[in-house]
C-alpha cells in the first residue's frame, strides 16, 4: 500500500456570498470526528453510506446483517486498501472534511476543502485520489453551480488542488471559458490517464485527461459522472433526457465502437455508478443502493435500504 505525504499546502476554504462567487485561501486544521467503534474497511462486502455512518453487508447477501465501519461519510468509495471519506463539516460556510485512509483506519491525509460533498474516487491501484464539491449551488439539474475538483497522488504526496487548471481541448482547439466546471473523475489502471465530466457553454462532455501532460481533450457530448469498467473498455454514465429535478438516466458507451446502452428502470437516476465487476453495476438512488447489468438486459434490483454511495471490497460476491 502506498502512504502519501500530509496535505500541508494551504487547501481552498471559499466564503460564498450572495450576489458572488468570490473566494478567500485559508489554511486550518479538521477537527477530528468521533467515531463510534473503530474505523476499519477490511472485511469484504458491500460497503454503503447509511444515516448510521458507513457500513458493509457481505456481498453475497446484500440483504445481511450490516456491520458499522466507524466513518461518518456524506460520499465514501474504496478500492484496492484505500478509502476517501467527505463530510460536510458544521458551520455558517459550506466546507466539507476530506479524509484519505487505509483499510485498517490508519489515516494517510487530511484536508478541508470549499463546497458540499459531490463525488468521490480511488483508483484501482490506490494510488490516485479524486473529490468533488459543489462550491456554487446544490444540483447539478438547473445548471446553476460550480464544483471545485481535485486530485491527490497518494505516492508522491502531490495534490491538485482544483482541476480547472488544466489545459482543455474541445474539437480539437484550445478551450478558455469562465464557466468550466470539472467533475467524476475516474482513473485508468496506469494511474495517469482518467476520464471526467466538463461542462461549459451549457453542455457537458466526457474529457479523456493526462496527468503527465497535464492536458485534457473531449471525447464525446452530454456524459456526466463516467465510471470506467474493470477491462477498461467501457464507460457507465448519466445522460441528461429533459429538463426537471432529475433530467437523467444511466447508460453505458463503448469506447471502442461509440456504441451507447441505455439502462432500463434508471430514469432519474444522479449518481456516478460503481461497477461492481464486468457485468453489473451499482448506483444510489430513492433511498437506496441498486444493481442493474451493464448490457441493459434486465431492470433494477434493491441492493440496500436506506443507503448511498456504494463501494466495494474484496470483490463483488466475496
Amino acid at each position: 500500500m502506498r502512504h502519501g505525504k500530509p496535505l500541508v499546502a494551504a487547501v481552498a476554504a471559499v466564503l460564498l456570498a450572495a450576489v458572488a462567487g468570490w473566494y478567500v485561501l485559508q489554511s486550518r486544521q479538521v477537527p477530528s470526528r468521533a467515531q463510534d467503534v473503530p474505523t476499519a474497511f477490511d472485511e469484504p462486502g458491500l460497503y454503503v453510506v447509511a444515516e448510521s455512518g458507513v457500513v458493509s453487508v457481505p456481498a453475497a447477501e446484500p440483504g445481511g446483517r450490516r456491520r458499522a465501519a466507524g466513518l461518518r461519510c456524506d460520499r465514501f468509495h474504496a478500492d484496492a486498501g484505500v478509502g476517501v471519506c467527505l463530510a460536510a463539516a458544521p458551520g455558517l460556510v459550506p466546507t466539507t472534511e476530506v479524509t484519505v485512509m487505509a483499510d485498517d483506519g490508519t489515516e494517510l491525509d487530511r484536508a478541508e476543502v470549499a463546497g458540499v460533498p459531490n463525488r468521490a474516487r480511488v483508483s484501482g491501484s490506490g494510488r490516485m485520489v479524486a473529490w468533488t464539491t459543489f462550491v456554487v449551488g446544490d444540483s447539478y439539474a438547473d445548471g446553476n453551480f460550480s464544483t471545485r475538483t481535485s486530485i491527490l497522488d497518494l505516492e508522491t504526496g502531490h495534490l491538485i488542488v482544483n482541476m480547472e487548471t488544466i489545459q482543455l481541448y474541445l474539437g480539437g482547439e484550445r478551450h478558455h471559458a469562465a464557466d468550466v466546471n470539472y467533475w467524476g473523475v475516474t482513473f485508468t489502471d496506469d494511474d495517469n490517464v482518467f476520464y471526467a465530466t466538463v461542462a461549459t457553454g451549457g453542455r457537458t462532455h466526457l474529457v479523456r485527461g493526462d496527468l503527465d501532460r497535464w492536458a485534457a481533450e473531449d471525447v464525446r457530448e452530454n456524459v456526466e459522472c463516467p465510471s470506467l469498467s474493470p477491462d477498461g473498455t467501457r464507460i457507465a454514465f448519466k445522460e441528461r433526457t429533459g429538463d426537471g429535478a432529475r433530467p437523467w438516466r444511466l447508460a453505458v458507451l463503448d469506447l471502442g465502437t461509440g456504441r451507447e446502452t441505455e439502462l432500463p428502470g434508471t430514469d432519474g437516476v444522479d449518481d456516478q455508478a460503481l461497477w461492481l465487476d464486468g457485468d453489473t453495476l451499482a448506483y444510489g438512488s430513492d433511498g437506496g443502493v441498486w444493481a442493474v447489468a451493464a448490457d441493459g438486459s434486465a431492470e433494477p434490483r434493491l441492493l440496500a435500504e436506506d443507503a448511498a454511495s456504494p463501494s466495494i471490497v474484496g470483490g463483488w460476491g466475496a
